[in-house]
């Protein structure tokens, strides 16, 4: 005797998912890996790439799909492109476990890249490599976590490798051109006490220096030049100079 599926299921195995929630209500849509990152980041834009199913469920792992009621009362229309682009703007990403790892492993290395190339050994004033920054965070017990950018866990990583010291360590300083109109005496007076290994020059009615900053300046030097000179960036992260 054939079995009769529930007309309003539909069986979907190994996806990503996008979760919304509206009211009591949860709203899923089903996704290709790393696709949903692409679209938010604009990199790709036709659904049909992004959706393994071009369809609103309440549960993706069930195959049910959302009723027209449902969608009409929490999202005001029934239209699936308007609400799937809500929710895969809106929505959280489900990762598996498989994913989610990949994803922190992705996200560790990047961030151990970024410490690696804005760091040097004060002593020996050379970079030291990922594996070895790796081993010293370990030991501090930081991990890096999904929900944040690996820059901004790299700067965070950073200042508790300096507060420690467990190794030693410090911010590779920048190397910058500032200019400015040789009549700007205060301004120059500010802009010199952050740099360091200068040389200035006057040319043309134009003051201009060169140095070495601690990369936690350049805000305020941003900051100082806006509306009376210029910051040129020359170097990131400098790593041989004494």
């Amino acid at each position: 005797m054939p079995i009769n599926q529930p007309s309003g299921q539909i069986k979907l195995t190994n996806v990503s998912l996008v979760r919304l929630k509206r009211g009591r209500k949860r709203f899923e849509v089903a996704c290709y890996q790393n696709k949903v990152q692409d679209y938010r980041k604009g990199v790709e834009k036709d659904l049909d790439e992004v959706l393994q199913i071009h369809q609103v469920f309440t549960n993706v792992s069930k195959g049910e799909t959302a009723s027209k009621e449902d969608l009409l009362k929490c999202f005001d229309t029934v239209d699936q492109d308007t609400i799937i682009k809500e929710i895969l703007a809106k929505g959280e990403i489900q990762l598996s476990e498989r994913e989610r790892q990949l994803e922190l492993n992705k996200i560790n290395n990047e961030m151990l890249t970024i410490v690696s190339a804005k760091s040097i050994n004060p002593k020996s004033k050379k970079r030291y490599p990922p594996t070895m920054i790796h081993k010293a965070l370990v030991e501090l017990k930081f991990s890096p976590v999904l929900n944040k950018p690996a820059k901004l866990q790299a700067l965070e990583a950073l200042k508790i490798l300096i507060k420690s010291q467990l190794i030693p360590i410090t911010r590779a300083r920048m190397k910058v051109k500032l200019t400015t109109d040789v009549n700007e005496t205060e301004t120059i007076a500010k802009l010199k006490v952050h740099v360091s290994g200068a040389e200035e020059t006057n040319e043309n009615g134009k003051w201009s220096i060169t140095g070495l900053i601690d990369p936690v300046s350049y805000r305020e030097l941003v900051a100082l030049c806006e509306h009376k000179g210029q910051i040129q960036v020359l170097d990131m992260a400098v790593i041989d100079s004494t």
